[in-house]
């Protein structure tokens, strides 16, 4: 699912489902590639989830959240405005 509000500022919802149980990755990167957050880093059991990610003391700007669950990959765009 796409990240809610976005644009945001400065707190935003992710939320995504898992179809079988599987190692999960979710991180959050700057538009040049630098990572800034890890937000799932485990073992998730087949569901529906959703994790909060706060840019207090980040600029202004466009972020990527990627999702990595077994052969699944997608990145998304979320921006900042404060």
């Amino acid at each position: 699912h796409q990240n809610y509000p976005n644009p945001f500022n400065p707190v935003t919802q992710i939320r995504f489902e898992i179809p079988k149980q599987g190692n999960v990755n979710l991180k959050v990167y700057e538009v040049m590639g630098r990572e800034v957050a890890e937000l799932v880093n485990g073992e998730l059991q087949p569901g529906v989830y959703e994790y909060e990610f706060n840019g207090t003391g980040l600029g202004s700007g466009v972020y990527f959240y990627k999702l990595n669950s077994g052969e699944f990959t997608e990145t998304r765009r979320m921006v900042l405005v404060k």
